[in-house]
C-alpha cells in the first residue's frame, strides 16, 4: 500500500521565524483544505516508568505560549502527566500529505481560563463533562445515560451549569516542533524548530532532518 506524495518543496527560507506562526499558517491551510477536524491531534503521554499511551484529542486554543486542550483531570492522560509532564502532539493531516509533531511539557491552565472555555461549550457537552468520570470503569452504557439524564433534569437548557472541579485545560509548552511535508520517492521535507535554552530563552533554531 503505497502512495506518491506530490507537493512543493519546503525550504528553510520559506518558514516563519517563530514556529507558532508557522503552525498558524499550516493550520489555516489545513482548515482551508476542508480537512475533517484539522484540530484533531494525537496526544501521547507516558508513566514515570516510561510506559506510553496515546489518544486523539481536539486542540481548542493555541498562541505564542503553546497548545491548549481540555479534559477530565482524573483521566489516564492527566494521571500520567502528573507523573511525567513531557508529552508529544501529532497533527496527522494525511489528505494534504502533512503532519506537525510537537514535543514539550504540559501544565494545567488557570481556572479562569477553564471557566471561560467551559461557558462557550454547547449545553450538552457541559453536562457530558459532569456525567463522565473519564477513564474510570463503568458498569454499562445505561448507567452513563442515566447520569446524563439526571443532570439534564437538574440543569435544563438555559440554566447555568457549574464547571466541574475535576475538569479543565492543559497547555503544552513546546520545546520542538517538526513540520513534515510528504514528497515523491519518500524524500520528504522534515524541518524542525528546536528551542535554544529554556522556555523564554534564546529563541529557536531550525534543523532539516533526513526523511
Amino acid at each position: 500500500m503505497r502512495k506518491q506524495y506530490r507537493s512543493e518543496i519546503v525550504g528553510e527560507a520559506d518558514l516563519a521565524d517563530d514556529p507558532m506562526a508557522q503552525f498558524a499558517l499550516w493550520f489555516q491551510q489545513a482548515a482551508d483544505s476542508h480537512l475533517f477536524e484539522p484540530n484533531a491531534m494525537v496526544v501521547s503521554t507516558a508513566t514515570a516508568e516510561g510506559r506510553p499511551s496515546s489518544r486523539t484529542v481536539l486542540l481548542k486554543q493555541f498562541d505564542s505560549r503553546g497548545f491548549v486542550f481540555f479534559t477530565n483531570y482524573g483521566s489516564r492522560k492527566v494521571r500520567e502527566i502528573d507523573e511525567n509532564p513531557y508529552v508529544s502532539l501529532l497533527f496527522p493531516w494525511h489528505p494534504i500529505a502533512r503532519q506537525v509533531i510537537v514535543t514539550g511539557r504540559a501544565e494545567r491552565i488557570g481556572r479562569d481560563e477553564t471557566a471561560a472555555y467551559f461557558r462557550s461549550r454547547p449545553h450538552g457537552s457541559q453536562l457530558g463533562a459532569w456525567a463522565s468520570a473519564q477513564s474510570r470503569v463503568i458498569g454499562s452504557r445505561a448507567e452513563l445515560d442515566r447520569r446524563y439524564a439526571e443532570l439534564a433534569e437538574r440543569y435544563p437548557e438555559g440554566v447555568q451549569v457549574p464547571v466541574p472541579p475535576e475538569w479543565g485545560g492543559l497547555r503544552v509548552l513546546p520545546d520542538a516542533l517538526e513540520f513534515w511535508q510528504g514528497h515523491e520517492n519518500r524524500l520528504h521535507d522534515r524541518l524542525r524548530y528546536v528551542l535554544e535554552g529554556d522556555a523564554g530563552g534564546d529563541g529557536w533554531r531550525v534543523e532539516r532532518l533526513c526523511p
